[in-house]
């Protein structure tokens, strides 16, 4: 699907980068984009991992990149099977990986290079086994453009 903030290709893209990430662990990865957010984007990441029902998984181990591009914000979270694994600072070591690429205005370079860490630092908590089952759809979520 094609948004006012990424082409097609551009989504495809990502969606392969979910889809390698996602051979490291077992962790389900998802990307949703929004136009805007409120004054706390945690709340609204929150909220739409909640629609998406991402805390579904067999695990609870789903992973949500949020983005609002217009306000220039975003978040990663992840569901408590996860929370209660890893060490305090997990996210803000990818955050801080995609913050320094969006500060170039590199986008898609950052959310990839998100995913891929976060695959690569799933695997020691939630390694990925030969009868795993992709729970959550790769595809990226819009809201309205």
């Amino acid at each position: 699907m094609e948004s006012k903030f990424l082409t097609e290709e551009q989504c495809q893209k990502i969606e392969s980068a979910i889809g390698e990430a996602e051979k490291n662990c077992s962790g389900e990865i998802r990307v949703h984009i929004d136009k805007h957010c409120s004054d706390n984007v945690l709340d609204d990441a929150a909220h739409r991992f909640a629609r998406l029902k991402m805390h579904k998984t067999k695990l609870r181990n789903g992973v949500l990149f949020y983005i609002a591009y217009e306000d220039k914000k975003f978040a990663v979270i992840g569901d408590k099977g996860i929370n209660a694994k890893v060490e305090s600072n997990f996210w803000d070591d990818v955050c801080s990986v995609m913050s320094e690429r969006f500060q170039h205005a590199e986008f898609v370079d950052g959310l990839i290079q998100g995913i891929m860490l976060c695959g690569e630092k799933l695997k020691a908590f939630f390694p990925y086994e030969d009868n795993d089952v992709n729970e959550l759809p790769n595809e990226i979520s819009f809201g309205k453009d």
